[in-house]
């Protein structure tokens, strides 16, 4: 049974940073494609960051350069750095990971806050 649990979601200025995790059980975190999305009401859920098996990455242009997804295999956690936030940023962030592709994400986080005022 996959289970991915978010931690560090919280109420910031804009120009902080956070870092958010997602702590993954029955799934390896380098096995496939893992990421990170957000949403916030009224919107679409958006991809922000993804880590390939590879360790390749890609970004959402709205937050390339700002923000930075790694994982930690010995932990077998899932991170996000995020730098220079914006009033923009605010949204639930979801930690995602796939069977195969980016293109499906198969198993999901249950979310955490993040609120960047300005």
């Amino acid at each position: 049974q996959v289970q991915l649990v978010e931690s560090g979601g919280a109420s910031v200025q804009a120009g902080g940073s956070l870092r958010l995790s997602c702590a993954a059980s029955g799934y390896t975190v380098s096995r496939n494609c893992m990421g990170w999305f957000r949403q916030t009401p009224g919107k679409e859920r958006e991809g922000v960051a993804f880590i390939y098996s590879s360790g390749n990455t890609r970004y959402a242009d709205s937050v390339k350069g700002r923000f930075t997804i790694s994982r930690d295999n010995a932990k077998n956690i899932l991170y996000l750095q995020m730098n220079s936030l914006e009033p923009e940023d605010t949204a639930m962030y979801y930690c995602a990971a796939s069977r195969l592709y980016c293109q499906r994400m198969d198993y999901w986080g249950q979310g955490t806050q993040v609120t960047v005022s300005s």
